[in-house]
């Protein structure tokens, strides 16, 4: 355990003023390349980045990313679900946004422990029962905080604040175009 925060305060207004004098350097892209690797498991790398229009291409393979389902769901079992990535989105995004909400409102994080469960019923997905969406029936999580010196209305004040900022939460809560095409077989 560190007592150094997890954000610099000050680089963090820095980068808020950047953003709000230049609003395109705040428009990112985010980018993965996947490849089937036999049976359910799917192979993954970071693409390139981009941001304010420009393309960053270090990140482009430089972290890979393997996805299988356990044996029950018909998988091996040789890596991390989908379902699991997804949770480990939204735990990392509320890293980010609880350490900058912190931040923000002068708190001291000193520790954050999250505990994420992902309800999906597989009546939807396998078309046996229509009426039952094939995604997440439900997204609960538990969340610790070693915050000292917060009073229980700061607290509250900052989990909501994490509900409202962080992009991974407002993603799976709000409908979200999502748009897939088939491209050329090569």
């Amino acid at each position: 355990m560190s007592n150094q925060p997890y954000l610099d305060a000050q680089a963090l207004a820095d980068t808020i003023a950047a953003v709000s004098d230049n609003p395109n350097l705040g428009r990112v892209t985010f980018s993965l390349e996947s490849t089937s690797g036999g049976g359910l498991r799917m192979q993954s790398q970071t693409g390139t980045l981009h941001q304010a229009g420009q393309a960053d291409g270090s990140r482009r393979g430089r972290f890979s990313l393997q996805s299988d389902e356990p044996v029950s769901l018909l998988g091996t079992d040789s890596a991390v679900s989908p379902a699991e990535y997804v949770l480990q989105g939204l735990a990392g995004c509320y890293g980010v946004t609880l350490a900058a909400c912190a931040a923000k409102r002068g708190l001291t994080l000193r520790k954050i422990d999250l505990d994420l469960d992902f309800d999906v019923d597989l009546n939807g997905f396998l078309g046996i029962d229509r009426a039952v969406r094939p995604g997440a029936q439900e997204i609960r999580v538990q969340v610790r905080l070693d915050c000292p010196g917060a009073s229980a209305a700061q607290l509250q004040d900052l989990m909501a604040a994490l509900e409202q900022a962080s992009p991974i939460r407002d993603t799976l809560a709000n409908p979200v175009k999502v748009t897939t095409r088939l491209a050329a077989q090569a």
